[in-house]
């Protein structure tokens, strides 16, 4: 694969004008991106739980979604238009309270109009997973 195409600056500047909605706040930050790899980091909040004290499946595959974007991104450069055609999470263990979850994402598969990523959920400083993720995205023609 491919060097960067967009810094971690690029990407994070890019999102803040182009999906606002996803990426305004504070609550989840871009600790590295490469072209191949990224890390993103979500900071608990009370709002990540669902009843019975445990982080939601919305909150894991929002996260998971959004950093195969990432990764993505600064893969291929700014193409908004990228979007998820498949995404399927595994959940293997609960997240706990009280700890922000990190997104490990990695590309297995960078084409022309398909990429095909990876995703696993930590929860705090455990190295276990707590959900394990396969994404594809579509690429349009630019």
């Amino acid at each position: 694969m491919a060097l960067a195409k967009m810094s971690v600056a690029e990407v994070e500047g890019f999102l803040r004008d182009e999906f606002p909605q996803a990426f305004s706040g504070d609550d989840i930050t871009i600790e590295s991106a490469d072209g191949q790899t990224a890390l993103l980091r979500q900071r608990y909040s009370e709002r990540m739980l669902r009843p019975g004290g445990t982080v939601s499946g919305p909150t894991l595959m929002a996260l998971a979604d959004f950093a195969m974007y990432v990764v993505l991104l600064s893969a291929i450069g700014p193409i908004g238009l990228a979007v998820t055609t498949n995404l399927n999470i595994n959940f293997l263990r609960k997240g706990q309270p009280g700890q922000d979850v990190l997104a490990e994402a990695r590309l297995l598969k960078l084409g022309k109009r398909l990429a095909v990523g990876e995703v696993n959920l930590l929860s705090g400083t455990s190295p276990d997973p707590i959900a394990h993720v396969t994404s594809t995205y579509s690429i349009p023609n630019v």
